[in-house]
């Protein structure tokens, strides 16, 4: 009786066994090598900025989906030319990207106490947070520590980015609640450092460098390149020839223009590589 049992569970074993193997076989999906060498080129910081779940998912999609290979911000050119060797084709140069903070508003009035979580969004879903300008930065950090590269520090509560560690991903502009912070070619180089839409005389309230609505910037470009819009200037980068007009008639320092310390920084980089 017990031999008869072992050996109906031995011939069961080997049948399954049988079916397992036939059936892996079968079943069997033949993986392209090809996502291996792309994922450990990539930078494996996992960040989302691609716009897929993380490395191996982008490496998938770009040897199967046909993803671009110029959408890792971290890697930036250097990966997308490994990219394209490993498969074979031509790398697209893509521009730097980096996050602009469009806030300077340092010192402005609160409209009551808040005593809740340090977290942006948080205070952001109580009465818009307890800024006086409903449209500013709220100061608790959310954006600097959804920073996957430290790219970003709170000095006097506000987000100061650094461009060298930026990497463009995105991951701050999707932490704000109040948008207050895009993502930018670095050749676009004006940029107006405010999101109010209120009228000017509550903005002179609020904030020192708040922008006023005045159409001084609209009316300074003979490019057409700035117009106000609900109170708000606003730039098309396609026509901006970075000037720096609207930045001199600004009366309140709303407008910026970084070309001047981009371009030494720039300047800098080169000599560093050229003394190596």
């Amino acid at each position: 009786m017990i031999y008869a049992s072992l050996a109906i569970l031995g011939g069961l074993g080997v049948t399954f066994g049988v079916g397992l193997a036939v059936a892996s076989r079968m079943l069997h999906v033949e993986v392209d090598p090809r996502i291996e060498q792309v994922g450990e080129v990539l930078p494996g910081a996992n960040c989302g900025g691609c716009g897929y779940a993380g490395c191996s998912a982008y490496a998938e999609a770009i040897v199967n989906g046909g993803a671009p290979l110029t959408a890792c911000a971290p890697g930036g050119e250097e990966v997308a030319k490994r990219i394209a060797d490993i498969l074979g084709v031509q790398a697209e140069a893509k521009e730097k990207m980096v996050a602009v903070v469009r806030c300077q508003g340092r010192v402005v009035p609160s409209r009551f106490t808040y005593d809740g979580l340090h977290d942006c969004r948080a205070a952001n879903l109580l009465q818009a947070g307890p800024k006086g300008c409903e449209y500013g930065c709220l100061g608790f950090g959310t954006c600097a520590n959804a920073c996957p590269f430290g790219a970003i520090k709170m000095v006097d509560n506000l987000p100061v980015v650094d461009e060298e560690k930026c990497t463009g991903c995105g991951k701050c502009v999707e932490a704000c609640p109040r948008r207050i912070i895009a993502l930018r070619r670095v050749t676009d180089y004006v940029e107006v450092l405010c999101m109010s839409r209120e009228k000017g005389g509550m903005v002179r309230k609020l904030c020192e460098t708040g922008c006023l609505g005045c159409k001084k910037c609209e009316k300074s470009c003979k490019f057409e390149a700035i117009k106000v819009q609900d109170f708000l200037a606003q730039i098309d980068f396609d026509k901006c020839k970075s000037c720096g007009k609207c930045v001199k008639e600004c009366p309140v320092g709303a407008i910026v223009n970084f070309r001047k310390e981009r371009k030494a920084r720039e300047k800098a980089k080169q000599e560093t590589a050229t003394a190596t």
